[in-house]
């Protein structure tokens, strides 16, 4: 798949199939994710791959009742968990770039996956503390995002984007 038609179809995926997910592919979606940038090149980010099926109820319990990924994490047949190091990427200007550092390798396996026929969704609202515990995931890391990963079991329509003359500027704020 061409990068730009991944880009344009990847859509957030909340109902998947049954069918499992290899460990080659999972391999290739990991990859992808190990050769996103990140601050110094100190990649902070860590996955933790999750099948178990109580485990991934537990993932999903971390999630609110009006959150709708929380079937999604319990149905999907794998769950990737995001973690990152805060102490292993930079803080500059009020900005801890471990969050970006994290959600550049994140989007990398989301655009993969999609390439590769599968779907995703990012999940960042969650109750840490549970995610934590689900897995547990070891201070200082944090865990800094969720993604239910499989078979999509329908393909959403594209979602309405907002036009360029709307969101980007020429040399200044408000010159469009």
């Amino acid at each position: 798949m061409d990068l730009y038609e991944a880009l344009e179809g990847r859509r957030s995926i909340r109902r998947y199939t049954t069918d499992p997910v290899s460990d080659a592919v999972l391999q290739k979606l990991l990859h992808a994710a190990r050769l996103a940038p990140s601050w110094s090149n100190k990649q902070c980010w860590r996955f933790i791959i999750v099948r178990e099926q109580s485990r991934k109820k537990k993932l999903a319990a971390s999630l609110p009742d009006g959150n709708p990924c929380k079937r999604a994490l319990a149905e999907a047949p794998v769950v990737i968990v995001l973690c990152a190091d805060p102490q292993a990427s930079g803080r500059a200007d009020g900005k801890d770039y471990y969050l970006l550092d994290a959600g550049l390798a994140m989007q990398q396996l989301m655009l993969a996956a999609h390439a590769e026929g599968l779907g995703t969704c990012w999940v960042a609202w969650f109750e840490e503390a549970t995610a934590r515990e689900a897995c547990q995931v070891p201070l200082p890391y944090r865990v800094v995002a969720l993604t239910p990963l499989g078979v999509p079991a329908r393909r959403p329509s594209p979602r309405p984007r907002k036009e360029l003359g709307e969101i980007v500027f020429h040399e200044e704020w408000g010159n469009a």
